[in-house]
């Protein structure tokens, strides 16, 4: 340690009291606390499957999804029942709901991943800024995150895209513009914290630049309430987008999204005679929703340093 007469640190005592913190989220004693949570690692495993559906939709659905096969008598089959052929009936169009259906875990699963990487890239960037910085810049960013959530999400989101057009570009966009105050309101609190602590202090004292001392000593500590924050967004994103979706706004026909794929249960017919229509993408978004929650649990309590 540095003395009395030398009270400025040298990089490895700077190091020495950082590697505590930083060493956390690399710990093996964090996988160890994760893998004991059973649910955690029943949604790992359940969200693997379902991105691995996603990535290999192609290979995976019986028909092409966009298009209407035919029968033996050369004829559509609307709303037809499951059966050998269509193991999950056809929707009002005679369109296959089962490759329907993998499509649609495609194209919500990468609407919800984009747009919750685009929102923690904002969120974060707004909040180390607010957090470290301060003052006037940290009250202009924070004004402007509590008009943001002053907002009803779902309204923000339909008036943005009845301005925007409904489409998948524009919903990834708007989901991002509406889900990054949450981050940026975690990421600020985070940063307040760290910005006080000795290797911090001891970092400014060195002379290092802003940009160093935040890309070095800060972020790197708040990574895992990071991730856990941008777990549970995910589910967040795909509520949202399979709002937008089901109400004819959001990710538009022929294109399958389990939230439009929900769009023909506004029929109280089919809402009660045929459920084969709504039942397999409503129960795939609660099971992806219910697994990306059991993810986030169990990352925060393995990421949670009080946890020994």
């Amino acid at each position: 340690m540095s003395s009395l007469g030398n009270p400025t640190p040298t990089q490895e005592e700077l190091a020495e009291m950082e590697k505590p913190t930083k060493n956390r989220f690399r710990d093996n004693a964090a996988w160890k606390r994760f893998r004991k949570n059973k649910l955690a690692v029943f949604g790992l495993v359940v969200l693997v499957f379902l991105i691995l559906v996603a990535l290999f939709a192609p290979l995976l659905a019986p028909y092409d999804p966009f298009i209407s096969p035919k029968d033996e008598l050369g004829s559509f089959q609307p709303y037809g029942e499951p059966s050998s052929e269509h193991i999950l009936g056809t929707d009002g169009t005679g369109r296959d709901m089962l490759s329907r259906l993998i499509y649609g875990a495609r194209i919500s699963l990468s609407v919800a991943l984009t747009a919750v990487l685009i929102s923690t890239i904002i969120g974060v960037l707004l909040g180390v800024i607010a957090g470290y910085f301060g003052k006037v810049v940290d009250n202009i960013i924070m004004r402007i995150t509590d008009v943001v959530i002053s907002f009803p999400v779902l309204f923000l989101a339909i008036t943005a895209a009845a301005i925007l057009s409904p489409g998948i570009k524009n919903v990834i966009i708007i989901i991002s513009l509406v889900s990054w105050t949450t981050m940026t309101r975690l990421v600020r609190g985070e940063v307040l914290k760290i910005r006080e602590m000795e290797y911090v202090e001891a970092a400014r004292s060195l002379g290092q630049s802003n940009h160093i001392i935040i890309g070095k000593h800060i972020l790197p500590n708040i990574i895992a309430p990071i991730v856990v924050q941008a777990t549970l967004q995910t589910a967040e994103a795909i509520l949202t987008e399979s709002a937008l979706s089901f109400l004819g706004v959001g990710v538009q026909q022929p294109y399958p999204s389990w939230g439009n794929m929900l769009h023909d249960a506004t029929s109280i017919m089919v809402l009660q005679f045929k459920p084969w229509i709504w039942v397999p993408a409503g129960f795939a978004i609660l099971i992806t929703i219910l697994c990306i929650n059991f993810l986030g649990d169990g990352l925060r309590d393995a990421l949670d340093p009080k946890v020994k």
